[in-house]
Order: C-alpha cells, then structure tokens, then sequence
C-alpha cells in the first residue's frame, strides 16, 4: 500500500497534537522543538527521549511540560540532573524504553529523530501501534522497509527528510502507475568536483563541512561520502513503490530544489524552498495542513541560478553500494547500514581514510549470504554480523 494513496488520512489529526520526540537533542530533534515552540497551539509535546544529553533533556521536558521522559543510555540513567525533571514527569531508561515510548497511549505522533538502527524498533513499534509516524530514522526504512511498509496505513507515515517530504508532497493527488521517475537532488557535499586521488587524501574535518545543510557528524560523513544518498535511493524505493534503477541522483549545489517527479506524460513537479529542515519537518507535524513557515521566506528575484550535474558513482563508490544493495534486496541493506555505521565512526576518530568507508562496506556486502527478511530478530543479528566484518575489515586497513 502506499503511503500516499488517499491524499488525506483516514481521521482527522487531533489538535493539539500529543508528539513523543525520540532524539530530542540532537540536529532534528531540537528543530522540532523549535516547530513545537512556533505553534503550541497546535503541538503537545508530551514525550522525549535523549541517548546521553540528559541536561538537555531535562531542559526541554521542563518548557514542554513533558509527561515522560526517557534516557536511552542505561549509564546515564541516574544522572543527578533527572532529578529535576517537572513534577509528574515519568522517567524510564534503556533502549527498550524507546519502542514503549512510540506506542504510549497518550502519545499520536512519534517523530523519530534517532540516528541509526537503534530507531528500527521505536518506528515499528510506532506503526504498529497505529501512531503517525514522522520519522528521520532513514534507516528504519532502509533495513526493515519489507517490515514497516506493510504497517503504514496512508497519511500516517509522513517522512521528514527534505528530498522524500518533496516527494511525499509532489505525489499528493497522484497515483505510483503514472511515475516515470523520482528525481531526488544532491548537494554534492564538501567533495563535488574531486578525485578518487583526492579523495584518498580527505580528512574527517573536510568531510564535515558541508556548504549548505546543518547536520549532525554521522549524517554529515555520509553526505559527503554520498552514501546517505544512496540511502536515500533505497528509501525512496520502498516509500514510493518505485524501482532502484528508477530513482535518479541530480546534483544541485544550490539546495533549492529538494527533489522533483517526473510523470509519464513528460511534466515534472518539484518543490522548492529554502535549506531549512524546519519546513519538512513542519509539514510531517501539520500534514495534510499547511501552517505559517518557521524559516526566512526565498525572494525568487534575488535568488541564484539553479544548476544541475552528474552524481557520479564510480568515485563516489557507496553510491554504487547502496544501489547493489538494494537492487539485490532482502538482508543486504541491513548489511550496507551496519557496516556503514562502523566505518564512518572509524573514519570520523581517525582510523580509517575516506576512501577506506567504502573498503569497508564492500567488504561485509561480499561476504553476506543473502536472506529474505522475516522479523527484527533477524535483521538485529545481522546487524551483529556485519558489524563483525566491518571491524575484520577495519583491522586489516589499520594493519
């Protein structure tokens, strides 16, 4: 089914808006406290959960008057600074405690702000609960799409990644069988425009300057490797019931265009803004609402020329990956992400070079014998696995 089918949902979204942040101190997380604190009217911030940052957690469960809060590391369970969370305020700790947070039932939206697989089991729990789902946790998508997309009744699962909201939004009224194919655009990140020989050479500080998006590090290394495009190729394949081989990558280093759909009869809708990820995030909350913008408007007079170029895979090689990943489907992607994880950290702490991300993934994508996906069970061994290899991988590059 798809998540666009029936351009409304099926009820009416209650107002205000009882939302569970998960990830509320970090990149996404905190600009959606900043929507949250734009239109309280409109959003109750009842439930937030951090990994570590239990201060900042505390800070934000006392503006919102939070009902529960909850800190995913059980080594900062009892950091003096809980104590002052708001009267009533119901703490739990623990990974697992983020998969009962998206299923409260005083909770109607999740937006899943986590970095990584530790958000799989928070957004299926979420679906499964029949909650909205607004969700940044790509990879929940990426490694249990054959899992999750099957929960996702339409209008409740409302992505928040710029270029799928642009998507998400171009498709309203349409129907899969008249896509000819999805656009999704490409910054370049720091890199556009080098060599492989170049590339080699790239350090961790480089690699996180990126010219237009704010970020957090691990998203940010895997723009500029390219990989959260690929990413992204494969999310948007499970999302919009579209081919690998049917979503192109189109870089545009002005971040304007956020992505387009090409339709069989040749036109093509994109949507344009500014490089705020307010506004989709935004749009996932007050959907299928429009409300006043949180970002500094564009004046299209003064704005610069649009240009457009080639992703190219062959330097930029974990986007090939992430293609061969999802073209051969089942548990590969799960694969790609772990290893992914372990080498982009390795690259960031400075044990492995740019080029050595790609190494890596490569590494643990041959050695994987490929299963059809069956429970989270399964693909949390996986998971295991692959980050096994990645770390054999990783010991030889140190070697």
């Amino acid at each position: 089914m798809s998540i666009f089918e029936d351009t409304a949902p099926r009820a009416t979204r209650r107002r205000p808006l009882r939302v569970a942040i998960l990830g509320c101190s970090g990149s996404i997380g905190t600009q959606t406290l900043d929507v949250c604190r734009k239109h309280a009217d409109k959003l109750d911030v009842v439930a937030l959960s951090a990994y570590r940052s239990t201060e900042a957690l505390v800070s934000a469960a006392r503006e919102f008057g939070a009902t529960h809060a909850c800190v995913a590391d059980d080594r900062h369970g009892s950091d003096p600074v809980l104590d002052e969370l708001p009267a009533g305020c119901e703490l739990s700790v623990g990974r697992s405690a983020l998969a009962e947070m998206a299923a409260l039932p005083d909770v109607d939206c999740v937006v899943n702000a986590l970095v990584g697989a530790a958000g799989i089991r928070a957004g299926y729990e979420a679906l499964r609960a029949g909650k909205v789902l607004a969700y940044a946790n790509k990879e929940s998508i990426i490694v249990a799409g054959d899992l999750l997309m099957p929960l996702a009744q339409p209008g409740m699962l409302i992505p928040v990644d710029s270029e799928h909201s642009a998507i998400f939004q171009a498709l309203t009224g349409a129907r899969t069988t008249e896509v000819y194919k999805l656009w999704l655009t490409c910054s370049g990140g720091p890199f556009y425009g080098r060599t492989r020989e170049q590339l080699a050479h790239a350090t961790a500080a480089e690699a996180l300057a990126h010219p237009t998006w704010l970020m957090g590090d691990k998203i940010t290394i895997d723009s500029a490797t390219l990989m959260n495009k690929g990413f992204e190729v494969l999310e948007a394949h499970h999302l919009f019931e579209v081919d690998i081989d049917d979503v192109e990558v189109l870089v545009h280093r002005q971040s304007r265009i956020h992505s387009m759909v090409e339709f069989a009869d040749g036109s093509t809708i994109a949507q344009l803004g500014p490089s705020d990820m307010r506004i989709p995030i935004q749009y996932a909350l007050s959907y299928p609402e429009r409300w006043d913008t949180p970002s500094e408007r564009i004046d299209w007079r003064e704005a610069s020329a649009l240009t457009f170029g080639d992703a190219d895979e062959q330097t930029f090689g974990c986007l090939r990956l992430a293609r061969e990943a999802g073209r051969t489907g089942g548990t590969m992607p799960c694969v790609l992400n772990a290893a992914n994880e372990v080498a982009n950290a390795a690259f960031r702490r400075g044990a492995c070079g740019f080029l050595d991300i790609e190494r890596i993934v490569g590494f643990a994508m041959e050695a994987h014998e490929v299963q059809v996906v069956s429970s989270l069970e399964q693909l949390e061994e996986i998971d295991l696995w692959a980050r096994g290899m990645a770390y054999q991988a990783l010991a030889d590059v140190m070697a």
